[in-house]
């Protein structure tokens, strides 16, 4: 039996009409992201829902992943991964375990050096994105 998504901690969804500069980012490369979504009319929104990844003993979530968008027209989620190595093996572990409970849901991965290569081709500065 596949575990259904659980929304623990406090849900976050901003709707997907709203502008990159009317939503609270955790980090700046996730506004560069939603802004170049704006820019070629892709709906998106930021952090909508979070899906449980272990539980304890009597069954509540005690871990979870929260993909960065979700982009309604795609149906599939992205996850911008813009930290050093350290950081991006602990989340890539994760996109493997939602991988494994939520087969059907679709995760895409954007790594540092793809995010890079995005803002290069939209003639942005990709050394304003300060790793996290």
């Amino acid at each position: 039996m596949t575990p259904a998504p659980s929304t623990v901690g406090r849900p976050r969804t901003h709707p997907s009409h709203a502008p990159a500069s009317a939503v609270r980012f955790a980090h700046p490369s996730e506004r560069l992201f939603a802004a170049l979504l704006d820019i070629h009319g892709i709906r998106w929104e930021y952090e909508p829902v979070e899906f449980a990844l272990r539980w304890d003993d009597g069954g509540s979530p005690n871990s979870g992943f929260r993909p960065d968008f979700w982009l309604a027209d795609q149906r599939c989620f992205v996850e911008l991964t813009t930290a050093d190595q350290r950081l991006v093996t602990r989340k890539n572990a994760k996109v493997r375990r939602m991988r494994e409970l939520y087969p059907e849901i679709e995760v895409v991965v954007v790594y540092q050096r793809d995010f890079r290569a995005l803002l290069e081709r939209h003639g942005l500065d990709p050394a304003a994105v300060n790793a996290a």
